[in-house]
């Protein structure tokens, strides 16, 4: 054996937490939970459309959609800290809305607070307020943007 320093070990791999393969957004019990393998890793309370009963029908309806939609882009040019658009319309909500005559309506994402509210999150929600979008607190909005890549399923749920 020659004298000498040995060199350290490597550093062991800083464990990642994985990324949510799946949204939920629960709507009668104003919860997000994000799923990886069908579990749930997290999950969030959440405010919806001024209107939270019954699917999405048209455009300033205040309603938030019902259904399976995806993750299409995200947006930090957003007046809500982050945004995750959810690709509300499909050709499901376009027939319909095209036999009733009315827009369907879209720009429907999963957003955080206005930026002046701050970084943390409400204690609780006391009414719903968007026009038909998903709210999170600040603190929740970043912690979803870093665990929801594009292309995610959401799943809105009655």
């Amino acid at each position: 054996m020659t004298g000498g320093c040995q060199s350290p070990p490597p550093p062991a791999p800083i464990a990642t937490p994985p990324l949510a393969d799946r949204v939920v957004v629960l709507k009668s019990r104003r919860l997000l939970e994000l799923l990886h393998d069908g579990r749930v890793l997290e999950s969030f309370p959440i405010s919806l459309g001024r209107e939270p009963y019954g699917p999405k029908q048209q455009e300033g309806d205040g309603r938030t959609p019902e259904g399976v939609y995806r993750i299409d882009y995200r947006s930090m040019q957003t007046k809500y800290t982050r945004a995750l658009h959810i690709s509300y319309p499909d050709e499901n909500d376009r027939e319909r809305a095209n036999a009733l005559h009315v827009d369907p309506g879209g720009a429907i994402f999963i957003h955080g607070l206005p930026n002046d509210y701050g970084p943390s999150d409400p204690p609780q929600w006391y009414k719903d307020w968007t026009e038909g979008c998903i709210s999170v607190g600040n603190a929740a909005i970043v912690k979803i943007w870093d665990a929801v890549p594009e292309g995610t399923p959401v799943e809105i749920r009655p």
